[in-house]
């Protein structure tokens, strides 16, 4: 069998939504790194003689009740709202995949303990697993990230699971195991690199409902706390001005949440179809 280029096998479809989304994602990405350069103001700069003012040349975005500026904190909040999530789907992502990988192949007791353990760990919500982590260890970034990369293992681990299994049964494994290789080294040469598209894929789409639930604590006030920048955070703090009139406090940080999430959710789809369309 003709081995697959690794640059056609990592390549995303040609398609305009996924483009599009891709360009969203960069232009998110570089917002956060590059942060204190294209920030119009400080993030935390108040000036009460300018709250809840509306788009003007210097705040395009207007203020929030404190008087600072909206754009400057949402641009800000990019890196925690995406620092989070990028945290939970890598830390996810590698346990899911050595979860799922030792119970394909390993099988028996192995793989019947390791299923039950994901089993049991998936019957817990995020979120309040996440409270439960907050409850014992304080509101911050951390406890959520922990908690919540534990909750979504699962969801990369059974994945993981059902594809390795059935790539185990492709001719080439068995080839390498009549050549004596040990399983380690067929696993991180062969099999991981074979199923490591279709992880890809899954883990886009979980950075956009761990955003969302990160987004969520912050919210409630169990993540990233005020003063400090972050989308859920502005959510909340902008939510009394709507009886004011003033929506864009709410509004704006609301927009980027849903617009990271969609932009996840497409790149992760359509990476998923391009893998489908060429296995068959």
């Amino acid at each position: 069998m003709t081995a697959i280029p690794l640059y056609r096998r990592y390549r995303l479809p040609a398609d305009n939504l996924v483009v599009a989304g891709l360009v969203v994602l960069v232009v998110l990405a570089a917002a956060a790194v590059l942060a204190p350069v294209i920030s119009p103001h400080d993030p935390l700069e108040v000036d009460f003689s300018a709250t809840l003012s509306g788009p003007t040349a210097d705040h395009l975005l207007g203020t929030d009740q404190s008087g600072r500026d909206i754009l400057s904190r949402l641009i800000y909040g990019a890196r925690a709202g995406l620092l989070g999530p990028l945290l939970v789907v890598s830390v996810s992502t590698v346990l899911g995949m050595l979860l799922g990988v030792i119970a394909a192949w390993c099988g028996g007791i192995v793989d019947s303990f390791l299923s039950r353990a994901m089993d049991l760990i998936f019957a817990f919500p995020a979120l309040l697993l996440a409270i439960m982590m907050v409850a014992l260890f304080g509101a911050g970034l951390v406890a959520p990230v922990v908690a919540m990369s534990l909750a979504y293992a699962p969801y990369v681990g059974r994945l993981v699971r059902g594809v390795a299994m059935a790539e185990m049964s492709r001719p080439y494994i068995q080839a390498y195991r009549v050549q004596g290789w040990s399983g380690w080294v067929i696993c991180l040469r062969h099999l991981v690199p074979n199923i490591a598209p279709l992880v890809l894929a899954q883990s886009a789409i979980n950075f956009g409902y761990a955003l969302m639930d990160l987004a969520a604590l912050s919210f409630l006030g169990f993540g990233v706390q005020p003063p400090t920048a972050d989308w859920g955070a502005m959510i909340n703090e902008g939510a009394s001005a709507l009886l004011q009139g003033a929506t864009l406090p709410a509004l704006a940080p609301g927009v980027a949440v849903v617009l990271t999430v969609v932009a996840f959710s497409v790149v992760g789809e359509g990476l998923a179809d391009h893998i489908s369309k060429r296995e068959r």
